[in-house]
C-alpha cells in the first residue's frame, strides 16, 4: 500500500502535514506526536526580523472553531535557523517553512537566507498586507499575488507553495495567477475573516476586532474551494481548513488535494495528525486502495 505523495518533486511518506501557526516548529508537540509519522511539518511563519504580534486578547473560541489575531508573532529568521531547523532535522519528515513579510523585499530576504538550509519546501503566506500597495493583502489582488510569486521564484532554491486566502471573490483567479507566475504548488484555504463581540463587556473579544476563523465550521467552504482550484490548475494542492478526522482529510483529497494540512484540531486533540495518518491507511485497506494517488481528485 503506497501512501507517498509528490509535491513539486518532494516526496512525502504520507499526505499529512500541519497548519502553519498551529504546531510551532514541532517541539511543542513532540511529546504527543511521533513527528517521524507525519509526511511533513509546516513551521510557524518566519519573517526577516522578529515580530511581536498583535496585542492581547488574540484568540477567541466560537461555534465550530476559533478566531485568532496572533499577528504572525515569530522569533525571526536568525533564531529559526539556529534553533528550529536543527530540531526538525532530528526527524524523518519533510520540512515546509512558512514565510511571511510586509513587503516583497522582506519575503525575498527570508527566502535567500533559507536557500542553503536543509529545508524541503517554502510556503509563502500572502495574506500579509503589502505596505507599498496601501495595506492590501498580496493574496487579495491577482496581479500583486503574481508579482510576488514571480519575484520569490527568482530567488528561491526550494519549490514554492503559495498559500491562498479565501477572502476573495474568485479563488480560481488567484490560483491561476500564481501558477502562471511560476508557483510550484498552492495551499488553501487560509482563515476566513470573522468577528466576535462579548455582549457582557460590550466590546470585541479580540483586541484586533477581527480575526481569522478556523476550525470545523469552515471545512465545507475549504472543500469547495479546493475542488474549484483543482479544476483550473495543474500544480499540486495542499488542502486545509477544518480537518479534524481522517474522513475530513480523505474528503479533501477526493476534491483534488494531493496533501492535507491539519490546523485547529491540534489545539483540542494534540494527537490529531497521527490519528489522521492511521485513519487514512485504514480507509485504504478497507477499500482495497493500493495507492493514495488514486484518490486525488477522484470526485469530479
Amino acid at each position: 500500500m503506497n501512501t507517498k505523495v509528490n509535491i513539486a518533486g518532494v516526496v512525502l511518506d504520507n499526505p499529512v502535514t500541519v497548519g502553519s501557526g498551529t504546531f510551532g516548529s514541532g517541539a511543542e508537540y513532540c511529546d504527543f506526536v511521533d513527528l517521524n509519522k507525519l509526511g511533513a511539518v509546516t513551521t510557524k511563519g518566519v519573517a526577516n526580523v522578529p515580530w511581536p504580534g498583535n496585542p492581547t486578547p488574540r484568540v477567541a473560541e466560537v461555534y465550530g472553531g476559533m478566531l485568532n489575531a496572533i499577528g504572525l508573532q515569530n522569533p525571526g529568521i536568525d533564531l529559526f535557523i539556529k534553533r528550529d531547523i536543527p530540531f526538525l532535522k532530528q526527524y524523518d519528515t519533510k520540512i515546509i517553512v512558512n514565510v511571511c513579510g510586509k513587503s516583497t523585499e522582506d519575503y525575498i530576504e527570508v527566502v535567500e537566507r533559507l536557500a542553503d538550509q536543509p529545508v524541503d519546501l517554502l510556503e509563502i503566506n500572502i495574506s500579509c498586507p503589502n505596505v507599498k500597495e496601501g495595506g492590501i493583502a498580496f493574496g487579495q489582488n491577482p496581479k500583486a499575488a503574481a508579482d510576488i510569486t514571480r519575484e520569490i521564484k527568482k530567488h528561491a532554491k526550494q519549490p514554492v507553495i503559495m498559500k491562498l486566502s479565501p477572502n476573495v471573490t474568485d479563488i480560481k483567479e488567484m490560483a491561476r495567477a500564481v501558477e502562471d507566475a511560476g508557483a510550484d504548488a498552492v495551499s488553501l484555504i487560509n482563515t476566513l475573516t470573522g468577528m466576535k463581540i462579548d455582549i457582557n463587556r460590550r466590546t470585541f473579544a479580540l483586541a484586533n476586532k477581527t480575526g481569522g476563523m478556523s476550525g470545523p465550521a469552515i471545512h465545507p467552504i475549504a472543500v469547495r474551494m479546493v475542488y474549484e482550484v483543482a479544476s483550473v490548475v495543474k500544480v499540486p494542492i495542499i488542502g486545509m481548513g477544518g480537518i479534524v478526522t481522517a474522513e475530513d482529510a480523505i474528503e479533501m483529497i477526493l476534491a483534488g488535494a494531493t496533501a492535507v494540512s491539519v490546523g485547529t484540531a491540534n489545539f483540542f486533540n494534540p494527537r490529531a495528525t497521527e490519528e489522521i495518518v492511521a485513519g487514512i491507511e485504514d480507509y485504504m485497506r478497507r477499500n482495497s486502495i493500493e495507492d493514495i494517488n488514486e484518490l486525488v481528485g477522484a470526485v469530479r
